[in-house]
């Protein structure tokens, strides 16, 4: 099949973009290399929806933010993924720092940020009394807030597929060739051919580049280690805790997730290594340092996990989005903080882009914007939480006791399209708890065992090469299947 737009990445940003061209009649393919889409860089995002203040309003991510920011309502009312806004304090521990937090304020209403404010000290300690009495002041942001970012690239890809999307997933592009005007994108399982291609490869999206014959550019990979702690923290702090901006970043922030734990982060260390997701004591040592002074109360001995992701650095510091030198190739490329914000926007540009570079689609009048959202157990009162169980005697059985997550909730996810361990924890938090799945990783693979008809030795936390299990010798060349043992 000739496809109208092929895309190259199931990040948040390729997910996204796929969505907003299933707007229109076209043939849309998208090809990812893991087993399920939004498993590479969107995982480990810190999970932020930026006000748009920070970014330099010249910049093309400065100019996107702010729009990504007003569309996650709509966004979340449609796909109903995790969604809060809870408002960003940027703090003052110096004198210098109250003048970097003016100067910021003035960015961002230069930008049209909207609800900005400075506040004293008596101020930001009456509303975050946790905080250290030493800070001098903070700039308050209310339209930020938090998000699940796997949620969103998971409900995203589901409606673009409910609109006629085809995903190839594990499928590793590892050549292009352009053959009379149309691209061969040829991958580790099919090839897929597009008249447009569109390069949102995240930290590969440079090598995605020269595999078509371009080098103008480069993506430099930057780690950064975060640290989640233990729920009895909730609460600690209510809003986003940001330093003021870092040369490399914005600093080392405290951040209240969309279901209630503290995680702390992100380091900032430029590495090689496009596959290093490694955590160490340094990057422990450099985290908790920081984040004490503001927030005295926050220790290492409360961290249950660890994790790291790479940012995708270009060589420009910008986003970079356009149409490249060969003719109906398209880079979405450098996207790194804040690209989760500006992701909605960015799909909006791109669209504009490919239309002017000679796409051509009538609108469709029978496009579905909304998607089923998964039914949430621990989020649900009482009174609701009575009605689910007795509806249906799998919703009385609880899998994961951390995070309150039902046997029903689990088949939920395997029906919209988990296949793996991270799949399920990804989409209904089971493992994600104080334990972290040390009493229901058993039991999940159980389930995804029976309900793909597999032997249980197959089943893996994130795809190929990690298998959860060794088979025993009597099982190897077996057909067992359900995972009874």
């Amino acid at each position: 099949m000739l496809y109208d737009v092929v895309i190259i990445g199931g990040g948040v940003v390729g997910c996204a973009i796929a969505r907003e061209l299933s707007k229109y009649r076209l043939k849309i393919a998208l090809t990812e290399a893991y087993c399920e889409v939004g498993f590479g860089t969107t995982k480990t995002n810190s999970g932020i929806i930026h006000s748009g203040h920070h970014s330099p309003p010249e910049s093309l991510k400065g100019r996107l933010v702010v729009r990504g920011n007003r569309l996650y309502d709509d966004l979340q009312r449609d796909l109903k993924f995790g969604f809060k806004r809870i408002g960003e304090l940027d703090i003052a521990q110096t004198e210098e720092d109250l003048q970097i937090l003016m100067e910021l304020k003035a960015k961002g209403e230069k930008k049209g940020v909207t609800g900005l404010e400075l506040w004293d000290r008596r101020r930001l300690l009456r509303e975050e009394p946790n905080l250290s009495a030493n800070l001098l002041g903070a700039l308050y942001a209310p339209g930020a807030g938090v998000i699940n970012p796997y949620e969103l690239s998971f409900g995203l890809a589901e409606s673009a597929e409910l609109n006629g999307v085809k995903f190839f997933r594990e499928n590793q592009i590892h050549a292009i060739d352009n053959q009379d005007g149309v691209f061969i994108a040829r991958g580790s399982r099919l090839a897929i051919k597009g008249r447009f291609l569109v390069n949102a490869a995240g930290i590969f999206s440079d090598k995605i580049a020269e595999m078509a014959g371009m080098n103008d550019f480069q993506i430099r990979p930057r780690k950064g280690e975060e640290y989640m702690l233990d729920k009895r923290l909730q609460g600690v702090v209510k809003h986003l805790i940001f330093p003021t901006p870092q040369p490399k970043s914005k600093g080392i922030l405290i951040i209240p997730t969309f279901d209630g734990t503290i995680m702390v982060g992100p380091t900032a260390e430029d590495v090689e290594d496009r596959y290093d997701s490694s955590t160490s004591l340094a990057g422990a040592h450099t985290v908790f340092n920081q984040v004490r002074k503001y927030c005295p109360s926050i220790s290492e001995r409360d961290v249950i996990t660890e994790f790291a992701g790479l940012r995708a650095v270009s060589s420009t510091n910008d986003f970079i989005i356009g149409p490249a030198k060969v003719k109906g190739f398209i880079n979405v490329a450098g996207i790194q903080s804040p690209g989760l914000t500006a992701a909605p926007a960015i799909a909006e540009y791109v669209r504009e882009i490919l239309f002017d570079e000679g796409l051509t689609a009538e609108e469709r009048n029978d496009w579905q914007p909304a998607i089923d959202g998964p039914a949430r157990f621990a989020l649900m009162d009482n009174e609701q939480r009575r009605q689910w169980v007795n509806s249906h005697p799998k919703r009385a059985k609880i899998v994961c006791r951390c995070e309150l997550v039902t046997e029903a909730e689990v088949l939920d996810a395997v029906r919209h399209g988990a296949t793996t361990l991270d799949g399920v924890k990804f989409r209904v938090r089971a493992g994600m708890g104080r334990c972290q799945g040390g009493f229901c990783t058993s039991r999940v693979m159980e389930i995804l065992a029976r309900t793909q008809g597999v032997p249980l030795h197959t089943i893996s936390k994130r795809g190929k090469g990690s298998e959860m299990f060794f088979p025993r010798p009597e099982d190897e060349g077996s057909d067992d299947k359900g995972g009874e043992k």
